[in-house]
């Protein structure tokens, strides 16, 4: 059975609550029991995490090889400037493709940008909260992750 770390960053523990019209309605509780019933769905296990602390999400991301087959992460703000999350995620043999519930190139220039995004497998944005179910989906396929 895959197992699945979902790590969210910075003010996505606000879900539901923070500007609803950019992020939805679905609150970060929700969103957790929502992957990890959608990972029994696909014979899979996930853990959720989440913290507005950098060095939070560095320790899970370093805690993270040996114990999970892939990491999903939304890192919120630090996409844009946290070369520590870049360099843990380099660090570590486990594969991670980046999430964005917003479409962020529709968004703000300086959100176009991910310095996170290299060191992963892929990047998918503007889906929703559906984009951590097709991160799963994408890792669960025989010839990936």
């Amino acid at each position: 059975m895959k197992k699945f770390l979902i790590l969210n960053g910075p003010n996505l523990n606000l879900l539901g609550s923070r500007e609803p019209g950019i992020y939805g309605s679905t609150g970060y509780e929700a969103l957790c029991e929502m992957l990890r019933a959608r990972a029994a769905e696909m014979g899979a296990a996930a853990d959720c995490f989440q913290s507005n602390h950098e060095g939070a999400l560095i320790d899970a991301i370093h805690g993270a090889a040996g114990k999970y087959d892939a990491i999903i992460m939304n890192p919120g703000a630090f996409t844009h400037y946290s070369y520590a999350l870049l360099d843990a995620l380099k660090a570590v043999d486990v594969p991670c493709i980046e999430v964005h519930i917003s479409n962020v190139h529709r968004r703000e220039e300086f959100r176009h940008t991910s310095v996170t995004a290299p060191a992963c497998v892929g990047q998918i944005c503007g889906l929703g909260t559906y984009g951590y179910v097709a991160a799963m989906a994408y890792f669960l396929e025989a010839d990936h992750g």
